[in-house]
C-alpha cells in the first residue's frame, strides 16, 4: 500500500468509525422514537458514505453489507416498513459485523467471511420479506408495486407516477476542497451509472489556467443527463454526503417520443404568445416539458461565484484531522518554552539597574504569552467526556436483553472535557461500574414492583468539573449495598477479625479488594470478583480515586475524581535534604508543624502521628529514599490523601507552588517506586515528581523510624 493511498485509507476509516458510532446511537434511541424522521435518515445517510466511501477505496464487503443495510433503511424512509426492535436488533448485529470488518480492514487482515455471510443472509431475508402497508393491513388487496409506487407518488410528484421511465438533467459542482477529504465525486458518476443510461459532459467555465492551477483544488464541474426507472430520492440520495459548498441542481424533464413529438409541439406553440415563437427558447419549449429545477444544495453567493473561478490555495475548513503524535510533540515544545523562560526570568532577576528593570519588562510579557500559548496548546487535547459516554448505551441495551431487566439511561455533562489521555484511560474502568450497576444493582422488574419501585431502572452518568478536578458519577436506583452481607464475606475470605466492626466506608473500600466478590453465582456478566481492584488501581495510576456511598434499597453512587490532564499538574515544591520534590496540589489536605510529642511507634503498624484525635501513618522520605538528613530536624507534615486514606510525609521545607511540565522519567531513564516522572525548574535543576500511592506502598515494605537521635 502506497504512503499516499494509506493516508486516504486513515481518514475513511476515521470517518467510517464516527459514522458507526453515529449509527449505532441512532438506532439505540430508534427503539422508543421508530418514527422520527430525521434519525432515520441519519442511519441511511451513515450506511450511504459508508457504501460509498469503502466501494471507492476498494472495500467491497464492506460496500455489499452496507448497502442491504441502507436499501432496508431507504424502505423505512418511504414508509414501506416500519423501524420496529427486530429490525433496529438487526441492523445493531450489522453494525457490530461492520465494526469487525472494518478493524480487520485497519490492520490489513482477513475478515469472518462466515459471520459476515450469515448477518447479510439475515438482512436479505428481511429484505425480502416486506412490510405489508397500511391499506392491505386494513383489508385492502393492491398489489404490492403499486401500493409502492402509491408511497412513491405521494411523498414526491402527486401528479405523476414515478414507476415510469424518467428523464433527469443534473448540474453538478463538487466543493473545491473535496479531494483532501478523500470524497471522489467520480464516485457518484459511478453510481448514477448504474441507475440507468448516463451522459456526462465537463464543465470547464471555471478552470483557471495551468499556471494558477492548484493540484489540490477541485476545478471541474459537469453536465449529466440520465434515463432511468429509479426515484428521484434515489438520486438525491447519492448527494448527500456532499457538503454545504458543492452545487447540485436538479431537473426532471420528460424527453418526447416520436409518436409525442408533432402533438406536443402543436399544444407549446398554440399556448406561446405571438411575439416570443421565433425565439430560441421558444423553439426549446417546444422540444420538451421542464420542470422547475431543484437546487439540492444552495448556491454560493455572488462573491464567492467570481471566487471559484480563481480558487485560493487553501479551502477553509471548520475542523482538521491532526494526529496525536503531532500534538504531543508541540505539547513538549510549548513545555520546553516554559521551562525556558522560567530559566530567563530566574537570571534575569540577577541582572543589575536599568538592564534588569527593561529585562524584566519584556520577560513579564513572555511569560504572558508563554502561560496562554500553553492553556491553548492545552485545549488541543481536551476531548469531550461524550467519546466514552457514548459506547455504554449499546452496552446496557445488550446487558438488558440478557438479564431481562429495565433500564433507563440518562447522561448529563457529556461536553465535560478532560484529557484525551485520561479519556483514553478511564474507559475500561467506566464500563466496569456500569456493568456492575446494571447486573447487581437494579433489580428485576417484577421485584422492583414488589418493592414498590416503577418497574425500569434509573441510572444516571454525571460529568462535571470541580476544583480544578473532573467529577464522573454513576448513580442506579437499584438495591445499593447491603454492608452486613460485605463485611459477612469479608470476614468468611479472612480480610476482616472475625469480631471486628467497621464503617461503611470502611466496607464499601473492601469492594476493591482483590478477588471479592458478593455474588451467589458466576456468570458471563459478573461474579469472579476481576475487575474493582483494576477499577480502583487504574483511577489511581491516572492521579484520581474512587468513593462509595450506598443506602439499602435506595440506591449506589460511585464518585470518580480525576485530574483534567496529565501533562502539566499544579505542584507544591517540597525540600528534603539537599532534594527538591514536587506534590501534586490535588492530593494535599494540609501541612502542619511537625511536634514530636504526637509521634508514636506502634508494633506491626510502623510510625503514627497523632493528629486531633486520629492518627495517621508517618513516612519520613528522607529515610525512605536514602537520603542525607537535614540540619533542621523539626520539619513539616504533609497531609496526603491516598488508595482511600490519609498519610503523613515527613518533609525538611515547603517552597513554592507552581505549575510544572511532566516528563515520563520511565521513558528518559527506567521506572522508580514511589516517583510518577519528573520536571525541569526555572534555575535548570531536575525536580521529581512524587507518586502518592506508590510511597505509600513502598513505606510499608521499608523498615524506618523517626525516633532516631538527631
Amino acid at each position: 500500500m502506497s504512503e499516499d493511498l494509506s493516508e486516504f485509507h486513515e481518514v475513511f476509516f476515521e470517518e467510517a468509525d464516527e459514522l458507526v458510532e453515529s449509527m449505532e446511537a441512532e438506532l439505540l434511541d430508534m427503539l422508543t422514537d421508530p418514527d422520527d424522521p430525521e434519525r432515520i435518515n441519519t442511519v441511511f445517510r451513515a450506511a450511504h458514505s459508508i457504501k460509498g466511501g469503502s466501494a471507492t477505496f476498494g472495500f467491497s464487503a464492506v460496500a455489499e453489507l452496507t448497502h442491504v443495510m441502507e436499501t432496508l433503511m431507504d424502505e423505512v424512509r418511504d414508509g414501506l416498513r416500519r423501524a420496529e426492535s427486530d429490525l433496529v436488533d438487526l441492523l445493531l448485529k450489522a453494525t457490530d459485523c461492520l465494526k469487525s470488518m472494518l478493524d480487520a480492514a485497519k490492520e490489513d487482515a482477513p475478515h469472518d467471511e462466515d459471520a459476515v455471510a450469515a448477518v447479510k443472509t439475515e438482512l436479505e431475508a428481511m429484505l425480502a420479506a416486506k412490510s405489508e402497508p397500511e391499506s392491505e393491513a386494513e383489508g385492502e388487496s393492491e398489489p404490492q408495486v403499486a401500493n409502492e409506487a402509491a408511497v412513491q407518488t405521494e411523498v414526491h410528484q402527486p401528479t405523476e407516477d414515478l414507476s415510469s421511465t424518467q428523464s433527469y438533467k443534473i448540474s453538478f459542482k463538487a466543493a473545491p476542497g473535496s479531494l483532501k477529504t478523500a470524497n471522489d465525486p467520480l464516485s457518484i458518476l459511478s453510481e448514477l451509472d448504474k441507475l440507468g443510461d448516463l451522459e456526462v459532459e465537463p464543465n470547464l467555465d471555471d478552470l483557471p489556467v495551468l499556471a494558477d492551477m492548484d493540484p489540490e483544488v477541485l476545478y471541474l464541474g459537469w453536465k449529466i443527463r440520465l434515463t432511468t426507472n429509479s426515484s428521484q430520492q434515489e438520486i438525491e440520495s447519492l448527494f448527500e454526503w456532499l457538503d454545504e459548498a458543492s452545487e447540485v441542481i436538479l431537473e426532471r424533464v420528460t424527453w418526447p417520443t416520436s409518436n409525442q413529438e408533432t402533438s406536443d409541439k402543436t399544444n407549446a406553440q398554440e399556448a406561446e404568445s405571438e411575439d416570443v415563437k421565433t425565439s430560441e427558447a421558444a423553439t426549446a419549449q417546444t422540444n420538451q416539458t421542464v420542470e422547475a429545477a431543484k437546487p439540492l444544495k444552495p448556491k454560493a453567493p455572488q462573491i464567492e461565484k467570481e471566487e471559484t473561478k480563481k480558487p485560493p490555495k487553501n479551502t477553509a475548513t471548520s475542523s482538521i484531522r491532526v494526529g496525536i503524535d503531532k500534538i504531543d510533540k508541540l505539547i513538549n515544545l510549548v513545555g520546553e518554552l516554559v521551562i525556558t523562560q522560567s530559566m530567563l526570568t530566574e537570571e534575569g532577576s540577577k541582572l543589575p539597574g536599568e538592564i534588569a528593570e527593561q529585562m524584566q519588562e519584556g520577560l513579564s510579557q513572555l511569560q504572558r504569552y508563554t502561560r496562554e500559548l500553553q492553556e491553548n496548546v492545552m485545549q488541543i487535547r481536551m476531548v469531550p467526556i461524550s467519546n466514552a459516554f457514548n459506547r455504554l448505551p449499546r452496552m446496557i441495551h445488550d446487558l438488558t436483553s440478557k438479564l431481562g431487566k429495565k433500564v433507563e439511561l440518562k447522561m448529563f455533562g457529556e461536553q465535560t472535557e478532560l484529557d484525551k489521555t485520561v479519556l483514553e484511560s478511564i474507559g475500561d474502568p467506566l464500563v466496569h461500574l456500569v456493568r456492575n450497576a446494571v447486573d447487581h444493582g437494579i433489580e428485576l422488574p417484577e421485584q422492583r414492583v414488589a418493592e414498590g419501585k416503577p418497574e425500569q431502572g434509573s441510572l444516571e452518568l454525571h460529568a462535571y468539573h470541580e476544583s480544578g478536578n473532573i467529577i464522573i458519577e454513576i448513580i442506579d436506583d437499584g438495591a445499593g449495598i447491603d454492608t452486613q452481607r460485605v463485611l459477612s464475606k469479608a470476614k468468611e475470605k479472612g480480610l476482616v477479625g472475625k469480631d471486628e466492626q467497621l464503617e461503611d466506608k470502611e466496607v464499601f473500600d473492601l469492594l476493591f479488594h482483590p478477588g471479592f466478590s458478593t455474588a451467589n453465582e458466576v456468570s458471563d456478566v459478573s461474579g469472579r470478583g476481576v475487575g474493582m481492584d483494576v477499577v480502583r488501581r487504574n483511577i489511581q495510576s491516572l492521579g484520581g480515586n474512587v468513593e462509595v456511598e450506598s443506602k439499602l434499597s435506595k440506591g449506589s453512587v460511585f464518585r470518580i475524581s480525576l485530574p483534567l490532564t496529565l501533562a502539566i499538574i499544579d505542584g507544591q515544591l517540597v525540600r528534603v535534604g539537599a532534594q527538591t520534590f514536587v506534590m501534586p496540589l490535588t492530593s494535599i489536605v494540609e501541612s502542619i508543624q511537625l511536634d514530636r510529642e504526637n509521634i508514636s511507634v506502634v508494633a506491626g503498624k510502623g510510625t503514627l502521628y497523632r493528629l486531633r484525635n486520629e492518627y495517621l501513618p508517618l513516612v519520613q522520605l528522607a529515610n525512605l529514599f536514602k537520603l542525607s538528613k537535614a540540619s533542621n530536624q523539626e520539619g513539616m507534615i504533609v497531609v496526603v490523601e491516598c488508595d482511600g486514606g490519609k498519610i503523613g510525609l515527613l518533609v525538611d521545607d515547603l517552597q513554592a507552588q507552581q505549575q510544572v511540565v511532566i516528563k515520563s522519567l520511565e521513558a528518559n531513564y527506567r521506572s522508580v517506586n514511589g516517583i510518577s516522572g519528573a520536571t525541569i525548574l526555572g534555575d535548570g535543576t531536575v525536580a521529581l515528581i512524587l507518586d502518592i500511592d506508590g510511597i505509600n506502598k513502598l513505606a510499608k515494605t521499608v523498615a524506618h523510624s523517626i525516633t532516631q537521635a538527631a
